[in-house]
């Protein structure tokens, strides 16, 4: 079986490649990712991203060497910022209902910071090897969360008639939302996302105190 760490490093590295004026890589990337979730990445052919970009193809080639290299590299932007958070000092020490928070706040605030590619990362279907590996570290992602949640539920801090494995799909399934309707710049405050879902996620699964 996979494990936490291999899953963390299982995505492709790619070498650094020389731009061409107007785009620098990160552009690229940037106008790549918010066409891929407006189309779809399986509909989105390399025409249509050198169309938006105002690039020829060979010179889109210059940047990435292929549009599925471009998934990868979107992909893993958006799960490294999870995987991270797991493992934070705060989120490995202490109590397991602290850490938890921890982790709760800090995938809020990943989905703030990526959100185009935390988009683009629930989109995906498992088409490709790229998309399948992906999968593959969400799946490791949420076993990890799942086993925080039971260990907080053990420790009496969390209620335990609600199965840990729902209460964790439950909670990011919140989390997830978000890419839906938040949008940077509007009215709800990105900043105080991870309180509110904090609040709404786990004061209804604390455990009645004596």
């Amino acid at each position: 079986m996979t494990s936490d760490t291999d899953a963390a490093t299982a995505a492709p590295s790619y070498p650094a490649r020389r731009g061409r004026p107007g785009y620098d890589r990160a552009g690229v990337l940037s106008v790549a990712v918010q066409l891929f979730n407006e189309q779809g990445y399986d509909a989105t052919s390399v025409s249509d991203l050198a169309q938006r970009l105002g690039l020829t193809k060979s010179a889109l080639y210059h940047h990435f060497s292929s549009k599925e290299e471009l998934l990868a590299i979107a992909l893993d932007q958006a799960l490294g910022g999870l995987e991270a958070v797991l493992d934070e000092p705060a989120a490995t020490q202490g109590r397991a209902y602290d850490r938890l928070r921890h982790v709760i706040r800090g995938a809020a605030d990943v989905l703030v910071a990526e959100l185009p590619a935390v988009t683009l990362l629930l989109r995906v279907r498992g088409n490709s090897a790229v998309e399948q590996n992906a999968l593959e570290r969400r799946r490791l992602f949420d076993q990890r969360v799942t086993r925080l949640v039971a260990e907080a539920q053990r420790e009496g801090d969390l209620r335990t008639d609600v199965d840990a494995g729902v209460v964790a799909r439950l909670i990011f399934g919140m989390i997830n939302s978000v890419v839906e309707w938040y949008r940077p710049g509007g009215t709800v405050d990105g900043g105080r996302l991870a309180h509110d879902i904090l609040t709404v996620a786990l004061e209804g699964l604390a455990a009645a105190r004596p």
